[in-house]
């Protein structure tokens, strides 16, 4: 169904000693000049994250999925899993829509995407047109000091990736991020594997986040962003809902949907409705 909708190539890009992978679709039927970069999660490549909601897009001419540092088919010229901050996630990005020629654009990010999404958004404001983030880093709890005490959590997980234990790090992390989620013995397997298959990067996506937090001033974060559509999972903590449901209300250019059945998988169970939303929330900017 891709193929009929788009032309899709990948590519490798040579950026800060990295050789950087992305792929980069063409609407065979739209024609209005709107793009949108689409930005994966920890320890997920980009394909994979968003293939079934690109399908169902049906506002963007161009669609543009890169694998992050550390995950996908993203790797440094040593072959080495080398660690990484949010900042360099981000000036890998500003170098690749610059090799693109793309000068304005709208932004969704899932997970550690969605973070660095935003970061993006404070950096580069007149980059970014329309944001839709997806159960976003740091912003996963009402309060600041309670979303710190998860860091903590997820410390334990990288030592187990790093060392003997990934398998029972990758349940662990599985069970901190959606503690309330259905498990599906097949479903469950899938994404234990999928975060296996670069263990090492995976750890380094954990703590660069958890770097990130050290530094980082939410606040001033999210003022910085634009016309936001944030997605969070149902089934997903309280906490994290009555964050964004005090963002919306704060914040008027801040829209927040609960997906009913769902948790932090929510693009992986959920793409046909994500793409809906998409669709719509760009229509009402055009």
């Amino acid at each position: 169904m891709i193929d009929k909708k788009y032309h899709v190539q990948k590519y490798f890009i040579d950026i800060s000693g990295h050789q950087y992978c992305y792929h980069y679709y063409q609407s065979r039927q739209i024609t209005n000049q709107r793009a949108i970069m689409l930005l994966h999660g920890a320890g997920v490549a980009g394909v994979d994250t968003w293939s079934n909601i690109i399908k169902r897009l049906t506002q963007w001419q161009y669609v543009l999925v890169p694998d992050l540092r550390g995950m996908g088919e993203t790797h440094s010229h040593s072959k080495q899993e080398l660690g990484f901050s949010v900042d360099e996630l981000v000036d890998d990005l500003a170098e690749l829509v610059s090799h693109l020629k793309w000068s304005a654009f709208d932004l969704a990010g899932y997970s550690l995407g969605g973070l660095v999404s935003m970061l993006f958004k404070q950096r580069f404001p007149n980059k970014v047109l329309q944001q839709f983030v997806l159960e976003p880093g740091l912003l996963d709890r009402m309060k600041w000091e309670d979303s710190i005490a998860l860091r903590d959590v997820y410390a334990k997980t990288v030592t187990q990736l790093r060392g003997g234990s990934a398998s029972a790090g990758v349940i662990d992390f599985l069970n901190t991020i959606s503690p309330n989620r259905k498990v599906q013995p097949s479903a469950e397997k899938m994404a234990v594997e999928r975060l296996l298959k670069r263990q090492l990067g995976f750890a380094n996506a954990l703590e660069c986040v958890n770097l990130a937090a050290q530094h980082i001033d939410r606040e001033q974060l999210v003022a910085a962003q634009g016309s936001v559509l944030s997605l969070i999972g149902g089934l997903s903590v309280d906490s994290m809902h009555q964050y964004h449901q005090h963002l919306a209300y704060v914040a008027p250019r801040w829209r927040y949907v609960s997906i009913a059945g769902t948790d932090h998988s929510l693009p992986y169970q959920k793409p046909r409705q994500i793409a809906a939303l998409f669709n719509s929330a760009e229509l009402k900017i055009s």
